[in-house]
Parts: C-alpha cells; sequence; structure tokens
C-alpha cells in the first residue's frame, strides 16, 4: 500500500510552497484536494502551456491532485471548506500572511471544527519577527537571506540562484513538518499547527559561508564557482576545449591523484603541499588546473579524474540534462502523450521500498472535480450544488 493512504489533504496554496509539499504527499498517497480561488492559481496561466490549457509550471506542481473551485471570502464557501476540514487530515497554505485568519479561517477554528486537523503554514518569515507580516517570494527571500549577495562572482552583481531553491526547499521543509505533525498524532491523537518560513528553511544552505564570516580568516561574500569559504581548492568550473568541468579535491587523497594526472611542476611547490596552503593561494591553484583543462575534452577529463575517484562532472545544459541517460532512467520528469498533447509532471524524489509511489493524473481544468468532491465527499445533492454555481461560490 502507500505510505500516506486514507490521508486527506487540503492544499490552499498557490505558486510553489505548499504545492510543491503537497505533491510530495500526494506521491505517497495522501487525497490531495487543491482549492482555487475562482480566478485560480496564477501560474495557471503563465505562457508555457502545451495544449492543456494550463501552464507547463502548474502540471508540473500539481499533477495527480483533485481540483476544486471554491471562494473563502463568502460564507457560504467557507462552511463548505469547514465541511471538509472535519474529515480532513492536512491542511497546506501558503497564502498571503494573516490571509486564513482575516477570513475566519484560524488554526483554533480549524481546530473547533477538527482536533485532529494539521495546519501547515508557509510563509517568506514566519508569524513572528519584525518581517512577520511581509509577502514574500523567492526572489525577495533570495535577496533577504544572503542568497543573492553570495551567488555570483567577487567583482559582479548579486545573481538569483538559477532553480528556485527557496520555494522548493521551503515545500520539503513544509512536508518533513507534516509528517512529524502526523506521527505525532498517532500518539496524542490531536493535530497541531506546523510552520515553515523560506527564510529558515534557506540559510542553512549558507553554512561554509556563514562559516568564513564567524571564524577569523573570513572570505568575500560572492566567491563564483569556488567554495563558499574559500577553504577547499581546487573547487571550481574549469573551462575545457568544449566546455566547462567542474572539478574539486576536498582531500588530501584527491589533489595527490590529481596532480600526478596533471603532471604540471607547479602543483609540487611545497606551498601547495596541504589545503590550508592551497586555500591561502587559490589562484595558483586554479591556474594551475585551468591550464591542463583547456587543452582536453570536457569527456576525457571526466573519464580521467572519475576513474581516480576524484569529483569531478562536465556542465551540462537544460537540453543536455532532459537527455542525460541517468536522468532519464530515474524518471522524475513524466511525460505523458495524449490527443491533446503531451503533459508533463513530477515523480517523487522519495522513494520507499514498501511503499509504491501514486502515479499522477493530468491536472484539468480549474474546478474540474469541485461537484465531485461535493457529491461524493460531503454527500450534497444536486439543488445544493446547482445553487452554489449560481452563486459564483464554486
Amino acid at each position: 500500500m502507500s505510505a500516506l493512504q486514507g490521508v486527506r489533504v487540503l492544499c490552499v496554496g498557490q505558486f510553489y510552497m505548499a504545492p510543491y509539499s503537497s505533491l510530495l504527499l500526494a506521491r505517497m498517497g495522501a487525497d490531495v484536494i487543491k482549492i482555487e480561488s475562482p480566478k485560480g492559481d496564477p501560474y495557471r496561466h503563465l505562457p508555457t502551456t502545451t495544449g492543456s490549457g494550463n501552464s507547463v509550471q502548474f502540471d508540473l506542481m500539481n499533477g495527480g491532485k483533485k481540483l476544486m473551485k471554491l471562494d473563502l471570502r463568502a460564507p457560504e464557501g467557507r462552511e463548505v471548506f469547514l465541511a471538509l476540514v472535519a474529515d480532513s487530515d492536512v491542511i497546506v497554505q501558503n497564502l498571503a500572511p494573516g490571509a486564513l485568519d482575516r477570513m475566519g479561517l484560524g488554526y483554533d477554528v480549524l481546530h473547533g471544527v477538527n482536533p485532529r486537523i494539521i495546519l501547515a503554514s508557509g510563509s517568506g518569515f514566519g508569524s513572528t519577527g519584525p518581517y512577520a507580516n511581509d509577502t514574500a517570494m523567492d526572489l525577495t527571500i533570495q535577496a533577504r537571506a544572503a542568497i543573492m549577495s553570495t551567488t555570483g562572482f567577487m567583482d559582479g552583481e548579486p545573481v538569483r540562484t538559477g532553480p528556485s531553491v527557496v520555494d522548493l526547499m521551503g515545500g520539503t521543509h513544509l512536508a518533513v513538518g507534516i509528517l512529524a505533525a502526523l506521527f505525532q498524532r498517532e500518539h496524542t491523537g490531536e493535530g497541531q499547527h506546523v510552520e515553515v518560513a523560506l527564510q529558515d528553511a534557506i540559510v542553512p544552505a549558507l553554512s561554509s559561508n556563514i562559516a568564513a564570516l564567524l571564524s577569523d580568516r573570513g572570505s568575500p561574500e560572492r566567491t563564483g564557482n569556488r567554495h563558499g569559504a574559500l577553504a577547499v581548492a581546487p573547487y571550481n568550473a574549469y573551462e575545457a576545449s568544449n566546455g566547462w568541468v567542474t572539478i574539486l579535491c576536498p582531500s588530501q587523497a584527491h589533489w595527490d591523484s590529481l596532480r600526478e594526472i596533471m603532471a604540471d611542476p607547479r602543483a609540487h611547490d611545497p606551498l601547495l603541499h596541504d589545503m590550508s596552503g592551497r586555500a591561502a593561494h587559490i589562484d595558483l591553484v586554479d591556474e594551475i588546473v585551468s591550464d591542463w583543462a583547456r587543452g582536453l575534452p570536457k569527456e576525457t577529463i571526466f573519464s580521467l579524474l572519475q576513474a581516480e575517484g576524484i569529483p569531478v562532472a562536465p556542465v551540462i545544459t537544460l537540453p543536455e540534462l532532459l537527455e542525460d541517460p541517468h536522468f532519464v532512467h530515474r524518471n522524475m520528469l513524466r511525460t505523458t502523450k495524449t490527443e491533446n498533447g503531451n503533459w508533463h509532471t513530477w515523480a517523487s524524489p522519495v522513494r520507499l521500498s514498501d511503499s509504491p509511489m501514486v502515479e499522477p493524473t493530468r491536472p484539468g481544468a480549474l474546478g474540474s472535480d469541485t461537484e465531485a468532491i461535493l457529491r461524493d465527499e460531503l454527500g450534497y445533492e444536486g439543488e445544493r450544488i446547482d445553487a452554489l454555481r449560481s452563486a459564483k461560490i464554486i
């Protein structure tokens, strides 16, 4: 059986944080109902459609979920929502700070309806602190959490990371918190409020950078492709004859093997004998490795260093990633061909030996499962459903 079979999750969120958290739960077998406002998740409408009417981003994050359109600002909509809460296990939300409370759906109200309910709230800065009421997105958290100031090169401008690492890191932490709360509920019978702030979730990734700042050696904020604390050398991306390759030597044995392969007398300079020396003369180390790599194809460099156990990888492009044999083998990107065109969604990176992943289904139009949820989950009759539709609550 799937790991979370029988667990019902209500996702009241948009963009990436709550949708990704609930996607992980869905792939583990939870019954996830994504509740959208009458306007729908803004990510439905990005200009990356493939014929389904949804953006590719929306499909990637929401495959396998039931989709419900519901106006939570209206009393009738809140009544429907609380009826679902009464028989649900988890609510995942990343609405604007205080939005649920302003709608009369704060944790105390939800807990009063269902003492076993787990409310999982994702936000930019958490519910306490000077910035608690500030809205935030991946980019603004990258700016405020020093991610941008530590990304890029010393003499360049601050740069955001290519992928949305903050939103996805936050969503993953939120899923972990939900699983912990579900486990505790088995012992106490009570739900609780789980909270993850994006800033809190991402700052541990700065451990090397902060370690350099707190130590007496220090380092510049931006170190390019070098180690964040400039404490490991070589540690960089080096240009080969046909592209780029990353090489790092975190141990003395790695460096000893690399300098034998490079056969450059400069690599045997006593100044570079140990890691402290190499870190102190990092420009010289990079010059030696660069001179060697420049004359070889990246495939040759990879083969030579991999054979010696030296950490190495070619720098590949997005199109190359989608055709990479290991990426294809792992089947993380599920692509399904239909008469309306291909659609794509994510599999789960969490693999459980005795709990197979639930295969996702294609997300439909806004509110495509609303009537079925009202009828099958709440027992609403046709007249009641029609009245909600006429009032534009659903």
